[in-house]
């Protein structure tokens, strides 16, 4: 499940199988660099909190995600003129905007919680970082889009997803491209 109100959102990530298990993700964005450190505190005063700064261009990330093109050291957009991001740009960058995540992972089992929630989180921080790098490297695709162009993009790749997925399912009743594309209800 996922809500949009730019600049705030919230995902929720369950499974019908694992009814203990849950990840909630509220996302504030703000035009600074990080600096707000109270930005989720009238949502949850008494609870413990690790704090993950992540930069998008210094922090590791795994190598089998590794590549040169949105590697943001030596990155730079034709369009913006943005990059090459050295030592201290989160200071030094403008504009610059950041995205604050609140992650929140439960699972309910004994013996297993600890352990499950800290490998998700260390997961879903992996998955943020390469994400926001990859928004980063690709400005030049986007940058020009209006938001009809965003419709357009977000529908297209809607049908494709739904494309790809039918076939990679085995079934002895596979439906047509035309009939995948055409049906805009189409559960898969």
């Amino acid at each position: 499940k996922a809500w949009n109100y730019y600049p705030y959102t919230i995902t929720e990530y369950t499974c019908s199988f694992l009814p203990k298990f849950s990840i909630h993700i509220e996302t504030k964005y703000e035009d600074n660099n990080g600096s707000n450190d109270n930005i989720f505190d009238s949502e949850a005063k008494d609870v413990e909190r690790d704090v993950c700064f992540i930069d998008i261009a210094y922090d590791e990330i795994p190598e089998r995600y590794y590549k040169d093109s949105e590697d943001l050291r030596y990155f730079k957009s034709e369009k913006t003129q943005r990059g090459m991001l050295k030592e201290g740009w989160r200071e030094a960058q403008k504009p610059i905007m950041c995205s604050y995540k609140l992650v929140t992972v439960k699972f309910e089992v004994w013996g297993l919680q600890t352990r499950v929630e800290q490998f998700v989180h260390k997961v879903i921080r992996d998955i943020l970082m390469i994400g926001h790098r990859q928004a980063f490297a690709w400005v030049d695709e986007w940058y020009d889009m209006t938001m009809d162009d965003v419709r357009n993009y977000e529908k297209n790749m809607h049908e494709q997803t739904n494309i790809k997925v039918w076939f990679e399912q085995p079934s002895t009743n596979t439906p047509s491209t035309n009939e995948i594309q055409s049906d805009g209800n189409t559960s898969i």
